[in-house]
């Protein structure tokens, strides 16, 4: 080993000589330095980057999760357009919230990036993979999302009851069921058909302005349909919203009912979106037909967007929403 003067000094059972250096020939006593493996086994370990966040635009409906307390998360799902992940909470599943790219459906849950996804922004992340949520901030793998600005999931319309132009109705309802054509010949793909399907159940609810009737059967269509939102549940989901953001008197009962039996019997995704739902929270494209109907914004691109989101989600919604109106028009306007 070296001492501080850099001179040499050997120990050994044989060796009681050691040659020392001016320092300790003059009496000053020598302070052994570290051997170099020592030294390496001290430094400390170096601290993985924290990856650099990329901005984004954040729902206001996740704001309490995103500004809380940094907490673990789990992937639900990973495509190129969107992560999805949820919250640990103490009992279970907690708040799922969503990564989204730009030309992505804009959920009420998402944090919208400024780039789309043909840009590949969003790396592949298996499903249960670990997550953080909090501090501002989605961590999922080398992928850190900040949220720098904020939107409004919930539209704000006119008035506590807004009066919809009876033109732009009859624009969505043809451009759904298709000019001409009835109702009754409306289908989505998972659904039951047939005169004792839900939605023959939900459209004679409707008919006979049975409210009901119409809760009774909304809760059949919870689950039905395949993937990570069901097309029953956006059914659901639109007709909630509806009722919600068009003053129905009995909306908040309607929404509570549909909520509390969605546990275990649809996905960790189409429950949350149930529930921002209750709220009055939508997508954007589901907005956008809104401000169409009342006026606000031109309508026939906002009801081409909404038809075209997803593979069923779209029209699913679109379904929900005149299922709404004609409620709202069949047991409320008329007291």
């Amino acid at each position: 080993m070296r001492a501080i003067d850099d001179t040499e000094v050997r120990t050994g059972s044989n060796e009681h000589l050691a040659q020392r250096g001016r320092a300790a020939r003059a009496g000053v006593p020598t302070i052994p330095l570290p051997r170099e493996s020592a030294l390496a086994a001290a430094r400390p370990t170096p601290v993985a980057p924290t990856p650099s966040a990329v901005p984004a635009a954040a729902s206001t409906a996740v704001a309490d999760v995103l500004r809380g307390p940094v907490r673990p998360a789990r992937v639900l799902l990973s495509v190129p357009a969107a992560v999805y992940v949820q919250v640990l909470g103490e009992r279970g599943g907690g708040e799922v919230v969503g990564v989204l790219t730009s030309d992505a459906a804009r959920l009420p849950l998402g944090c919208v990036l400024f780039r789309p996804g043909n840009g590949r922004p969003l790396v592949a992340v298996p499903a249960g993979a670990p997550a953080e949520v909090g501090g501002g901030r989605i961590v999922v793998g080398d992928l850190a999302v900040s949220a720098s600005a904020w939107w409004d999931p919930r539209p704000r319309l006119p008035g506590g009851r807004p009066a919809l132009l009876p033109e732009g109705v009859r624009q969505l309802r043809n451009a759904l069921y298709g000019e001409g054509v009835p109702h009754s010949s409306f289908t989505l793909p998972g659904l039951p058909t047939g005169p004792g399907g839900p939605l023959a159940a939900l459209r004679g609810a409707v008919r006979r302005a049975d409210l009901e009737a119409a809760l009774r059967t909304t809760t059949r269509l919870i689950g039905l349909g395949p993937g990570l939102t069901p097309a029953g549940d956006d059914v659901v989901a639109g007709t909630i919203a509806g009722l919600v953001l068009l003053g129905h008197p009995a909306a908040q009962r309607f929404a509570s009912g549909v909520c509390s039996l969605a546990g275990g019997r649809t996905t960790e995704l189409s429950r949350a979106l149930l529930r921002h739902a209750a709220a009055g929270q939508v997508s954007g494209e589901y907005a956008a037909v809104l401000r169409g109907l009342v006026g606000e914004r031109p309508l026939a691109p906002a009801i081409a967007r909404l038809l075209a989101t997803g593979a069923t989600s779209g029209r699913a919604m679109a379904l929900g929403l005149c299922t709404a109106i004609d409620l709202v028009d069949r047991t409320a306007r008329v007291r």
